[in-house]
Parts: C-alpha cells; structure tokens; sequence
C-alpha cells in the first residue's frame, strides 16, 4: 500500500486497501502508514489518501478517530527524533541535525512527530519509507539512504529485492529497476 501511496495511485489504493481491511489488517498501521506519508510526499499529496483511508475504513465499519499515536511532545520532539535517526542510520546522526533548518525539521518532525508514533516500529516504519520513495521515483539519493537505513533496520538486501519485485506490479519497471540499482549501491 505505501508503493501505491507513494505514486498517487487513488483508485488502486481504494481497492487494495478494502481488500487488506477485509482481511484483518488493523486500522492502526494504515493510519500511520498514511500519516507518514506527510513526510515523503507533502501534505498536499497525502491528504486525498488520509480521505480515501477515513472513507473505506467507515464503509468497512471501524470508529473513528482511531486511538492517538503521538509519543512527543513539542519539547522533546527533536531530542527523540535524532535517538530514531540513530537507531536507523547509525551513530554519526547525532548531531546532523545542526546542519541546517532542514535538517532540524527532518529530526523533529519527520523523525520525532512520525517514526516515534506507537502503531508501528521503527523496522516496518523505514520499510514504507523505502516504498513510498521508490514509488515516487526521482528520489534515488533518498533511496539509497533509506535502504541502507533499512538494512541496519534488518531489512537486508535480498529482502528489499523481494519488496521491489512485490511492488513491481504498482510501479513499473523503470521504478523498479531504478531500486534495484540504489540498493545495490546501498549494499556495496
């Protein structure tokens, strides 16, 4: 689902979504797979997928609003979100954060305000980060970063081949092929 999130794919999603419901996948992860989203794909691509998950997670019955995530506050945020950003990239994270505005922002908010949310861990939170930027395409740099993120996580490189060649099918080829290459050099 984060593959199709992560390239726009409304009416896919809709139908792969009902189906996974349908099937027990807990309201939860779904919420915060779409909330994550914010960070990889802005608010204003994210959004219609927050609408579209509301709308099929009421047809099939669920309450909403689902049980807060949050773990942060605005005065611990950035401290949590560098401890996340360790725990996926390693240690010389812990003071890139002073690097810039951006980097603070990607500490605080994408790191303290989503990857520290209950619902999901870190290894699966990392995993949809890969999707979501292999999906959009463009995002190589990225990409390579976050596979290698993901292989610290324990998701090593033959099981990030297996995700691309699941995921193929929502992307295409070129996307594929494209992830192949940025975990190859990710693992190299």
């Amino acid at each position: 689902m984060a593959s199709l999130v992560g390239e726009g794919a409304y009416d896919a999603y809709k139908i792969v979504l009902d189906e996974a419901i349908k099937y027990g996948m807990k309201a939860t992860m779904v919420k915060e797979m779409v909330y994550q989203a914010t960070d990889y794909l802005g608010f204003g691509r994210a959004l219609p997928f927050i609408e579209i998950t509301n709308d099929i997670l009421t047809q099939n019955k669920i309450s909403l609003p689902l049980e807060d995530m949050a773990t942060t506050t605005k005065d611990d945020r950035l401290e949590k979100g560098v401890k996340a950003q360790v725990a996926v990239f390693g240690d010389h994270m812990k003071e890139a954060y002073k690097q810039g505005k951006i980097n603070e922002y990607l500490a605080a908010n994408c790191f303290g305000d989503y990857y520290t949310r209950k619902g999901l861990d870190l290894t699966l939170r990392e995993l949809m980060t890969f999707c979501f930027l292999m999906a959009q395409g463009g995002c190589e740099p990225q990409l390579i970063a976050h596979a290698k993120g993901n292989m610290r996580m324990g998701n090593d490189k033959d099981y990030l081949m297996r995700v691309i060649i699941q995921c193929l099918p929502y992307i295409g080829y070129p996307r594929a092929l494209n992830a192949i290459s940025c975990v190859e050099k990710a693992s190299a």
